[in-house]
């Protein structure tokens, strides 16, 4: 066996998962747990706002795949933006670790592009102990099927008649698209929310938007083995030039676009007029997302919430720990300019 061979089969493989706020990524990275088999996995988590959701969520799994000190939550600022602050250190904490992980997976923030992720695999202290094995791209269905990554054209002509000089760049649009841009393998998730016919023109309209031929499987609430995730043998970090995106000639990417808010939340009564509650304030205000725990009054358990646009789930999910604040918290995404006085007042109300 030659040198290169021996270098390619000895580094530990990466995985990493993208995907828009809310496409399933968490969910999908749990039935790779589920199904890991005995191998070890190691998991960076990033989040775009300081509640570390969706790593409490995984470090609750009770998998012996995902043992606590093999998670590790960076939750300030989209990990494509903090490369060399957050995820080399990250990194090295993992590959310290004694064994070493086996296999390590990236879930990226929602609003993170992963080619510049992809890029730090090139940097020789990286490339020389790990492999980009693949990206996945996890694709909300429903959520392309209403339309959310697309401007309304008609809504767009108005537009250029009242003010021509509006600039009418889509930046939902723009990150869903430099995700899939990227990918190696596409799962079109939530496929119980949408119709047949939708689901095959929303791969047709995938497969044409790609400038190589890449995979798109279905997925109900990311149910896939982890056979069929870990082991694509993609090395991107080889491949970084092919993978185009609408950010290429920015010298540097950033997220202006978008804000978060951490709203606290007081303890409910009941689950379903909340949930009603956040679905008016998702309505009203164009949220993108929300997500985060709250106390039930009398309940035993906490009541995880997560909400994409206006379509939300809730339900509980561990034990409120002994000592443990019982303090509800949210994290609120959306555009910019978001009105936080007016969502507290709708929250309370």
């Amino acid at each position: 066996m030659n040198d290169l061979s021996h270098s390619r089969l000895s580094r530990i493989p990466a995985t990493i998962v993208t995907g828009f706020l809310g496409a399933g990524k968490t969910t999908l990275i749990r039935h790779i747990l589920a199904s890991a088999g005995g191998r070890r996995l190691a998991l960076i988590i990033n989040e775009f706002g300081d509640i570390g959701v969706d790593g409490d969520i995984l470090k609750g799994c009770g998998d012996l795949a995902c043992a606590e000190d093999s998670i590790i939550e960076l939750a300030n600022g989209c990990i494509c933006c903090t490369v060399a602050d957050d995820f080399l250190p990250a990194i090295e904490r993992l590959l310290a670790l004694d064994p070493p992980p086996e296999h390590i997976i990236i879930e990226t923030s929602g609003l993170a592009l992963p080619k510049p992720l992809v890029k730090a695999f090139d940097w020789p202290g990286v490339r020389a102990r790990l492999t980009v094995d693949g990206v996945i791209a996890v694709v909300d269905g429903a959520a392309v099927a209403d339309g959310r990554f697309v401007d309304d054209p008609e809504k767009l002509a108005l537009q250029r008649q009242a003010d021509p000089s509006i600039d009418h760049d889509n930046p939902l649009e723009e990150v869903f698209e430099d995700q899939l841009l990227c990918a190696d393998l596409i799962v079109l998730n939530k496929i119980d929310l949408i119709a047949a016919p939708e689901q095959a023109r929303i791969a047709s309209d995938i497969k044409a938007l790609l400038p190589r031929a890449t995979k798109v499987i279905a997925s109900q609430q990311g149910r896939i083995d982890a056979r069929v995730l870990l082991g694509l043998g993609a090395a991107a970090e080889d491949d970084v030039s092919n993978r185009r995106s609408h950010h290429d000639e920015e010298a540097e990417h950033d997220h202006d676009d978008f804000e978060s808010l951490i709203m606290e939340v007081d303890a409910i009564d009941e689950a379903a007029p909340f949930i009603r509650r956040l679905e008016a304030v998702a309505e009203a205000h164009d949220v993108l997302r929300i997500k985060g725990f709250v106390e039930a009054r009398g309940k035993p358990m906490r009541l995880l919430v997560q909400g994409v646009g206006n379509r939300f789930q809730h339900s509980f999910d561990r034990p409120w720990e002994s000592g443990e604040a019982r303090c509800g918290r949210l994290v609120i995404i959306g555009k910019k300019g978001l009105d936080a006085a007016a969502i507290k007042r709708m929250l309370e109300r």
